[in-house]
């Protein structure tokens, strides 16, 4: 994977972060990023967002009427869409993963 395409991943992340309203774990560099606690990080992130939004579905179904179903509806959106974005980088992974396995040496 060449630099341009590790940035790319990476902005992808940021984004997906900034459209789910929270700033990206760190701002990593090309040049010294630690890949992998990047990736931990995205992982973290999307799974606290799944638990918020299973938090509030089950405390609107056990009828706590302090949250309102809007809220609920976000932090579901909000963690589909992180979800969606983690399996599309996964996959991104898995492809250049497979061109690289590919190289002729």
């Amino acid at each position: 994977m060449n630099s341009k395409a590790l940035e790319s991943v990476l902005n992808q992340l940021k984004a997906t972060a900034a459209m789910a309203g929270e700033p990206p774990a760190r701002a990593p560099t090309v040049a010294g990023t630690d890949f992998a606690a990047t990736l931990r990080s995205a992982i973290d992130t999307v799974n606290q967002q799944q638990q918020v939004a299973t938090g509030l579905s089950n405390a609107v179904a056990g009828g706590n009427s302090d949250i309102n179903i809007s809220q609920v509806m976000v932090a579901l959106e909000k963690a589909d869409l992180s979800f969606q974005a983690m399996v599309e980088v996964r996959n991104k992974l898995v492809s250049a993963y497979q061109e690289i396995m590919n190289l002729q040496v």
